[in-house]
């Protein structure tokens, strides 16, 4: 019954999700209405004559929404399923995917290369390869006290590494020029999906989708380990092995959405706590639930970034504002839904 009850959650969700990623095809500056959408798919998908020239249609859909309402998908799919992993792995309600610097990490290596090259290839390459050497100094630092309190370790690594790399962006802020290059780091701290490419997106839906499966496949491991790591040992579970890979998954899923998009934060603390409060704390249910909801609240937020105002509000600061609010009323139950 169970795994009926989980089946009718996600297809659900799903549902939800489609019906959302239609929409924010049609909506925008210049709506689409649903019946020239549909002509336009029969167009292209069976060859039906032309009932209008769908240049401007194709254009529109193609080279803009779809990127984005693909790239926001990925995103809020990652950012939400890597907090949740974190959360199961700390067994701490507070973490999110930057417990271990790698927010911290990318954004710096973004600045950096902001600062030395005015090529896009560059910034993200920079920003992926300083998001992994932050977890890397934060996993350094944990294991350099090996005691029954490594996990507590781990998470100071992560606050240090977090720190130094906010101090070292803040020194490329300081030196970088206030008429291009600082703006430039500056609006991108920010978060924004104005910049997805839909060969771009492509190409990263596939680390991004295996992290998020491997992340899914490893689901029965967290319901153990949140029994405590003796209990979980005592199971037959490699809790070492299980940890190190789940923050490699973890890691990889959320420093490509700072590639993709910059800084989008709350996304990975409140989905895992609106989806354990409405289904319960079971792993199996909660991670591959959290993929699809953080896919839909992005997606929302995206859609009120690009139509609330007459100019784009970044998503990073939107979801900031609608994240705060939904935390506050989340902790109430936050200790129930935990226990």
């Amino acid at each position: 019954m169970s795994h009926i009850n989980d089946a009718k959650y996600l297809i659900i969700a799903t549902i939800i999700l489609a019906i959302l990623s239609t929409l924010s095809l049609l909506w925008g500056q210049f709506d689409i209405s649903i019946s020239t959408f549909f002509d336009y798919l029969n167009h292209k998908l069976f060859s039906s004559p032309a009932t209008q020239d769908f240049t401007l249609i194709e254009s529109i859909i193609l080279d803009i929404r779809l990127p984005r309402v693909l790239l926001a998908i990925l995103i809020g799919a990652a950012l939400a399923t890597s907090g949740a992993v974190f959360q199961a792995m700390f067994v701490n309600p507070l973490v999110s995917p930057g417990i271990l610097g790698v927010l911290a990490g990318a954004s710096f290596g973004a600045a950096c290369g902001m600062l030395i090259s005015e090529h896009w290839f560059i910034v993200q390459i920079l920003a992926f390869v300083f998001g992994f050497v932050a977890v890397g100094f934060a996993v350094f630092i944990g294991s350099m006290v090996t005691n029954s309190r490594s996990t507590v370790m781990l998470v100071l690594g992560g606050v240090i590494s977090a720190s130094l790399f906010t101090s070292l962006l803040s020194i490329i802020k300081y030196v970088a020029d206030p008429y291009s290059t600082l703006p430039a780091i500056v609006y991108w701290l920010m978060g924004s999906l104005s910049m997805a490419e839909l060969n771009e997106t492509l190409l990263v839906a596939i680390p991004i989708t295996l992290s998020i499966l491997g992340m899914i496949f490893m689901s029965k491991y967290f319901d153990l380990m949140s029994l405590g790591d003796e209990e979980a040992k005592a199971l037959g579970v490699n809790v070492k092995l299980i940890r190190i890979v789940a923050i490699i998954l973890a890691t990889l899923a959320s420093s490509l959405s700072v590639v993709m998009a910059g800084i989008i934060g709350w996304v990975g603390l409140i989905i895992p706590h609106i989806i354990r409060m409405a289904v319960g704390p079971s792993h199996r249910l909660l991670i591959p639930l959290s993929a699809v909801i953080g896919a839909i609240f992005l997606l929302c937020a995206d859609a009120i970034s690009r139509l609330a105002l007459s100019v784009e509000i970044p998503i990073g600061i939107l979801t900031s504002l609608i994240g705060i609010p939904i935390f506050i009323i989340v902790l109430k139950n936050a200790r129930a839904a935990w226990n």
